[in-house]
C-alpha cells in the first residue's frame, strides 16, 4: 500500500466523521464512556469504521478519544487494553474494505498544565506516551492528536508521538473564534510551534462549523508550509426531541468544503454532527481539486505561548539583562533561588519594549541543568514575550529547549565542530532558531571572510541535521574597540555582507565598549550603525533610555516605522524614568500575576490598613482591570488565572488577619460548580471556580463526572442558590438538560449557568439554563449581577 504521506503528497486525503455522533445514532446512552465499546461491543465500532470508509473516508480515527489515564483512572480497564482494542478495530475495518488508513486518535487530557494547572508537563508527557506507545504496538498507521487548545498539551503530545514511535503526526486544534487558543496562542504561534516540532500535518478541528472555520483556515493556509487540515463541526448544536442536532446538513456541509479545498487544505474531514452522510458529499464534491503546495515560507522566528516575533519582518530587541555576568546582585539572586528578582527584571525588560528576552544563568558552582529550566517555567508564567536560552551547556539547554512553551531561541552554536554536534540535535528537535558565533577551533577570525567562511561552514553542516538558512542568527561577535581599533568596522561589514546574501544576524551590542569611558554612548551610537547595516536582532538593554533612542529613531529612518507611531508614542511624551519600582504596589502584583509578591506586599499593607481597604482599594479593582483585558481581548487566559492566583495568595494573608481579628471574610454568596455526569474534562470548571474565589464567592465545587441526582442533593441540603454547569463533549451534554430539569422539580428557586465548548447561547436556552457564559468572567459578571438581585 502507498505510503501515507506520499498518498498526501499526491492528492487529498479525507478523514472520518463523528463518532460521538454515529454512536449515540447507534444508541449509546448520554454519559457512557464510548472507548469501552472497543471491547464491549466491537462490532458496533468496526461497523462504524466501515460507514465512514464506504463514504470515501481514506483515514478512520480510533475510537480512543478520552483513552488516557486520568478518563480511567479508577476504572477496571488499562489504557494500554482500550488502545489496543481500538486500533483492532480499526485495522478489522480497513481489511473488510480493503483500503483506508488507522489514525490512533489522540484528544486532550482534560487538565491544564502547569503553571497555570496542576498537571506538570512531564506528567501530560508520560500520559501521551503510554497511549503512544500501546497504538503503535497495536499497529497504527498514524496519529492525529486533536481538539486541542493549549500549545504545551501539543507540544507535550507531538513529542510523545515523535519520541516514541516513528508513525506520521497530525495536529489539530480547536481555536475560538477570535482566532486563538483556550490559552491565548494566535495563529502565527500555532503554525510556528507545530511546524518546528516536527508536525507531518496541521489544521483545525471542532469548535464550531465550516462558516466560522473558512476565515481562520485562509490565515492558517497563508501561514503554513506543511499539509493543512480541516475537520469543522455540523454547524451548531441544538436540542430536538431530546437529542442533540445540527444546523448545517450534509449538502451544504459538502458546499462549504468545496471552499476549503479550493484553498489547498489536504485532509478534509467532519467533527461533531458529521454522519457517513456528510464525508461522501464532500468526497464527490471535491476529489477532482487539485491540491496545492502550501503558502507559507519558513520563518526566521520565535514564539512564546501566545505570539511569533519575526526576524524577517524589522529588527528585534532583545533584552540583555537577565544574563548575570558582571552583575553580582543577579548572581546573587539566581543562587539564593530568589525568583522574584529574576521576574521583576523581566518584567521591566518587557515594559521598556524587549521583543524577546535573553535567560542566563551561568553562576560559578550554580546546577544550570536544574536551574535553567526552573527559570523558563518561572519566566513563562508571568511573561508571554519569546525567549532565548543562553547557555554553553547542551545538557542545561535541551532541559529548557524541552519544557519551554513555544519555539525558543538557542543561545548558542559556533563554528567548533564539537559544539555543532552537541546544539544541531537539540535545534532540530526542539525547533529552535539558532544564534550562530562567527567563530571557530582557531578562535575569533579578525577578517570579514574568514567569518564569512565560517558561516559557510555552519550553513553546511546545519543542513545535515535539515536546518535550513532560516534556522540561524548570525553573530559577527562584537569585540571591544578598546583593544580591536577595527573591531566596529568588520562587524558592521559583515553584517552587510550576511543581509546581502539574505542571512539574519544579531548581536551583543554593549561588548563594543569595554574598557572605555561613556559606554552607553557608544553603546547607543553603534547600535544605529548595526541596525543601518542590517542587524536582524540586538542584543542590549531596553532600560537605556540612549539605545531606546538608537532604536525608535532607526526604525523611523530606516523605514521600518511607515507612519512613525512607535516614534511619536516614545518621544511627544515627557521622558519616562528607568526606574519602575515606585509604580509597584500590591495591584501591579496582582495584575502581573506575581503571587510571593503579591502575598509580601499584603503583609507590609496590613501594618496599616484594614483587611476591607486593601481588598476594596487593590485586590478587587486589580483583578477587574484584568478581567476587562480579557473581555477586551488585550489579556489572555494565562493573565487572568496568573491574577488570580496572585489574589489568592494575598487573600490567604488578609483571610488569616481576618480570623485573627475575629471578623468574617466577605461572602458574595454560595455558588455550587461541577463538570456533568459523563464528562472528565474540568478545565472550564476549574477555571471558573478559581475566578469566583477570587471575586469573594464561596464555592461548592463537586468535582467531575457528577451525576444530576448528586448535584440535586448537594443544592437542598446546603441551599445553594447558583449552580454552575460544566460540558466539553456532546455526549455528555444531555446530563446537563437531565440536572436542570431535576434542579427545575426539586429545587425550582436555584438558578443554573453553564458553559463549555460544545454549548452556544442558543443550545443552553434550548436546555433550560437561565444563563449562558461563554467564557469564566462572564460567569463572574452574572453572578455579581445574581446576588446583587437577591
Amino acid at each position: 500500500m502507498t505510503s501515507l504521506l506520499d498518498s498526501l503528497k499526491n492528492g487529498r486525503l479525507y478523514y472520518d466523521g463523528a463518532c460521538g455522533t454515529y454512536l449515540q445514532a447507534q444508541g449509546l446512552e448520554a454519559g457512557a464512556l464510548p472507548e469501552l465499546l472497543n471491547i464491549d461491543a466491537p462490532e458496533v465500532i468496526v461497523d462504524m469504521h466501515r460507514a465512514y470508509l464506504k463514504s470515501g473516508a481514506d483515514i478512520i480515527l480510533t475510537n480512543t478519544f478520552g483513552a488516557n489515564r486520568f478518563k480511567f483512572a479508577d476504572d477496571h480497564v488499562s489504557v494500554e487494553t482500550v488502545v489496543a482494542a481500538a486500533v483492532a478495530n480499526g485495522k478489522a475495518a480497513v481489511e473488510a474494505e480493503a483500503h483506508g488508513y488507522v489514525s490512533l486518535d489522540i484528544g486532550p487530557l482534560g487538565k491544564i498544565l502547569a503553571p497555570l494547572g496542576d498537571v506538570a508537563f512531564e506528567d501530560a508527557y508520560d500520559c501521551f506516551k503510554e497511549i503512544v506507545l500501546a497504538g503503535a504496538e497495536a499497529g497504527a498507521d498514524l496519529i492525529t492528536i486533536e481538539t486541542m487548545s493549549d500549545t504545551y498539551e501539543i507540544k507535550a503530545a507531538l513529542l510523545a508521538a515523535k519520541e516514541n514511535s516513528d508513525l506520521p503526526v497530525f495536529v489539530t486544534a480547536a481555536f475560538q473564534e477570535d482566532g486563538r487558543l483556550l490559552t491565548g496562542c494566535d495563529m502565527d504561534a500555532y503554525v510556528e510551534m507545530v511546524t518546528a516540532l516536527g508536525a507531518d500535518a496541521m489544521g483545525m478541528n471542532c469548535s464550531f462549523g465550516p462558516v466560522q472555520t473558512l476565515p481562520l483556515m485562509e490565515k492558517m493556509a497563508s501561514l503554513s508550509t506543511i499539509p493543512l487540515i480541516v475537520s469543522p463541526n455540523a454547524g451548531l448544536p441544538s436540542i430536538k426531541d431530546g437529542k442533540t442536532t445540527y444546523d448545517i446538513d450534509a449538502e451544504a456541509f459538502s458546499d462549504y468544503m468545496i471552499q476549503f479545498a479550493e484553498m489547498g487544505v489536504g485532509v478534509l474531514g467532519g467533527c461533531c454532527g458529521t454522519l457517513p452522510a456528510y464525508i461522501e458529499k464532500t468526497v464527490e464534491k471535491t476529489r477532482a481539486i487539485p491540491v496545492s503546495s502550501p503558502k507559507g515560507r519558513p520563518r526566521s522566528a520565535v514564539s512564546s505561548y501566545t505570539h511569533v516575533v519575526d526576524f524577517d519582518e524589522k529588527p528585534v530587541m532583545i533584552g540583555e539583562r537577565l544574563n548575570p555576568t558582571g552583575k553580582k546582585y543577579l548572581g546573587q539572586a539566581l543562587k539564593d533561588r530568589h525568583t522574584s528578582a529574576v521576574l521583576a527584571i523581566a518584567l521591566e525588560e518587557e515594559e521598556d519594549g524587549a521583543h524577546v528576552l535573553d535567560v542566563n544563568v551561568g553562576v560559578p558552582g550554580l546546577n544550570e541543568v536544574a536551574v535553567l529550566p526552573e527559570m523558563i517555567r518561572a519566566l513563562q508564567g508571568v511573561c508571554d514575550l519569546p525567549l532565548a536560552i543562553d547557555t554553553s551547556n547542551p545538557v542545561a539547554m535541551e532541559a529548557a529547549a524541552r519544557i519551554y512553551n513555544g519555539r525558543p531561541l538557542l543561545n548558542s552554536v559556533s563554528g567548533k565542530k564539537s559544539t555543532m554536534d552537541a546544539v544541531f540535535p537539540i535545534a532540530k528537535k526542539y525547533g529552535g532558531l539558532c544564534v550562530a558565533l562567527l567563530l571557530d577551533d582557531e578562535g575569533i577570525p579578525k577578517t570579514v571572510e574568514k567569518r564569512m567562511a565560517i558561516a559557510d561552514a555552519i550553513l553546511e553542516e546545519g543542513a545535515r541535521y535539515g536546518l535550513g538558512h532560516e534556522a540561524f542568527l548570525f553573530d559577527p561577535l562584537a569585540m571591544t574597540i578598546s583593544s580591536q581599533k577595527d573591531g566596529a568596522v568588520v562587524v558592521l561589514e559583515t553584517l552587510r555582507r550576511l543581509k546581502a546574501r539574505g542571512l539574519h544576524s544579531t548581536l551583543g551590542v554593549s561588548n563594543i565598549s569595554f574598557g572605555l569611558p561613556n559606554r552607553e554612548l557608544i553603546n547607543s551610537n553603534f547600535y544605529a550603525m548595526c541596525l543601518a547595516a542590517g542587524l536582524s536582532g540586538g542584543i542590549v538593554n531596553p532600560s537605556s533610555a540612549l539605545m531606546q533612542k538608537a532604536y525608535k529613531s532607526s526604525m523611523a529612518l530606516l523605514g521600518c516605522d511607515p507612519d512613525f507611531s512607535d516614534f511619536i508614542a516614545a518621544f511627544t511624551e515627557e521622558e519616562k524614568t528607568a526606574a519602575h519600582a515606585g509604580d509597584r504596589d500590591l495591584s501591579y502584583a496582582i495584575e502581573k500575576g506575581l503571587s510571593k509578591d503579591a502575598k509580601d506586599m499584603t503583609v507590609a499593607l496590613l501594618s496599616d490598613h484594614s483587611p476591607i481597604d486593601i481588598i476594596n482599594g487593590y485586590l478587587v479593582p486589580s483583578l477587574d482591570k484584568v478581567g476587562r483585558g480579557f473581555e477586551e481581548k488585550t489579556l489572555f487566559l494565562p493573565q487572568l488565572l496568573r491574577a488570580a492566583d496572585a489574589a489568592a495568595s494575598a487573600f490567604t494573608v488578609i483571610r488569616a488577619k481576618m480570623d485573627e481579628e475575629g471578623n468574617v471574610a466577605e461572602n458574595k454568596g454560595r455558588i455550587l460548580v461541577a463538570t456533568v455526569k459523563g464528562d472528565i474534562h474540568d478545565i472550564g470548571k476549574n477555571i471558573v471556580k478559581a475566578l469566583l474565589e477570587n471575586y469573594g464567592f464561596d464555592i461548592l465545587d463537586l468535582g467531575k463526572d457528577v451525576s444530576p441526582e448528586k448535584i440535586v442533593a448537594a443544592v437542598k441540603e446546603e441551599h445553594i442558590p447558583l449552580v454552575g454547569l460544566s460540558a466539553l463533549m456532546t455526549t455528555t451534554v444531555p446530563f446537563m438538560e437531565e440536572t436542570i430539569d431535576l434542579l427545575k422539580k426539586q429545587a425550582p428557586d436555584t438558578k443554573v449557568m453553564v458553559g463549555g465548548a460544545v454549548l452556544t447561547k442558543d443550545y443552553a436556552e434550548e436546555i433550560g439554563a437561565h444563563v449562558y457564559c461563554k467564557d469564566a468572567m462572564a460567569s463572574v459578571r452574572f453572578s455579581e449581577s445574581f446576588f446583587e438581585d437577591k
